[in-house]
């Protein structure tokens, strides 16, 4: 099931790997829930419950994971079902959440990096 490793964090939830992609779909999903991707890392960090970052953080981890399901949905015959936010909640322990923070902002980081780098390598490419 791998499909862009570039713009991609892999994390294990039961005995499967996912790909945590951030698509367009889900930056406009992200934004809606937090009025932008800005704002996403001050809320996750800002939770004052533990139990409200873990919500976030399980939210997050379906969202970004159920993309690269998406994906391959689209593009094969063999449908895979989507994670549910329970499937997470159930597969998980909170301390493998706690570690996938760091593959939700890989992520995230990837995602939202990709534009700049091409647009970056375009300039700083010697002309021949």
């Amino acid at each position: 099931m791998m499909q862009d490793n570039d713009r991609s964090a892999i994390i294990k939830i039961g005995d499967e790997e996912y790909q945590l992609i951030l698509t367009t779909k889900a930056t406009k999903e992200i934004a809606k829930r937090y009025g932008g991707l800005e704002n996403l890392g001050t809320k996750l960090m800002k939770a004052e419950k533990f139990e409200m970052a873990l919500d976030e953080v399980v939210w997050l981890i379906t969202l970004l994971a159920n993309q690269s399901i998406l994906i391959h949905n689209l593009k094969n015959q063999d449908k895979r079902e989507l994670l549910t936010e329970e499937t997470v909640e159930l597969l998980t322990s909170p301390l493998e959440l706690a570690t996938y923070k760091d593959a939700i902002m890989e992520a995230m980081f990837k995602g939202t990096k990709r534009n700049v780098e091409s647009e970056d390598d375009l300039k700083n490419t010697p002309a021949e």
